[in-house]
């Protein structure tokens, strides 16, 4: 299903709104923890399917290259990939045809989003062995590649429980931030994605609470700060 881009991203469509806050403020939590090692490679996923994580992950990552840093969005959920989808923009050539092609792992096929400073790289033509793709040596070597050409490598990866892929590539970046629905991803849900993570040893830097219902004061506050003076 094609992503409505005037709702999906809120952080270009109404940057002074409490969601388009909420994903600065989460920017700058995750610069707080990592003072002494930054972040330059992160995986975002779910436990379960239709949590919000690529819709998490791009605005998050507009909000990254608002704040002036160059970064590269790669969709590694082989199985559905939408990030493409939300941005506009055509899905090959791509991360699996970095992973073929050794002329560009010098030169990515990256592709421009609107966004100064912020590069998509679509998923590319769809594998038949994600999880052994993305376990490879070659992953590592083009998480290498790309982390030549920006300041942060962001990671679309489907959810923990589903597939074995998001804990597969975990186990390969920086840091992984998982989306929680509220209201919808269940307690064990939760505890057995972490478990999950946990057994590779991945960097789980936090969580993120997903569909929140916002209070009527914080709504009210923003938008009186958006009348003119």
């Amino acid at each position: 299903m094609q992503e409505d881009r005037t709702s999906t991203l809120i952080t270009i469509t109404n940057p002074r709104s409490p969601i388009s806050e909420a994903y600065r403020t989460l920017r700058t939590n995750l610069e707080f923890t990592s003072l002494d090692k930054p972040i330059r490679s992160m995986v975002v996923t779910s436990a379960a399917p239709e949590e919000g994580k690529s819709t998490t992950l791009a605005n998050l990552a507009v909000a990254v290259a608002q704040a002036g840093r160059k970064v590269i969005l790669l969709d590694c959920d082989l199985r559905r990939p939408s990030l493409h989808q939300i941005f506009d923009a055509r899905n090959t050539p791509g991360f699996t045809d970095m992973m073929r092609d050794d002329a560009l792992m010098s030169k990515p096929p990256l592709q421009e989003t609107g966004v100064p400073n912020l590069y998509l790289l679509p998923s590319g033509t769809l594998p038949p062995n994600p999880a052994e793709l993305l376990g490879s040596r070659r992953m590592s070597e083009v998480i290498a590649a790309l982390l030549q050409h920006a300041e942060m490598v962001l990671f679309d990866a489907p959810p923990v429980i589903a597939v074995t892929d998001a804990a597969v590539l975990a186990s390969k970046v920086d840091a992984v931030l998982l989306v929680i629905s509220a209201g919808k991803t269940k307690r064990e849900q939760a505890k057995k994605a972490k478990a999950l993570l946990d057994k590779v040893n991945a960097h789980l830097i936090g969580t993120v609470l997903n569909n929140v219902k916002g209070e009527t004061s914080l709504y009210q506050y923003y938008a009186s700060e958006e009348k003119p003076a």
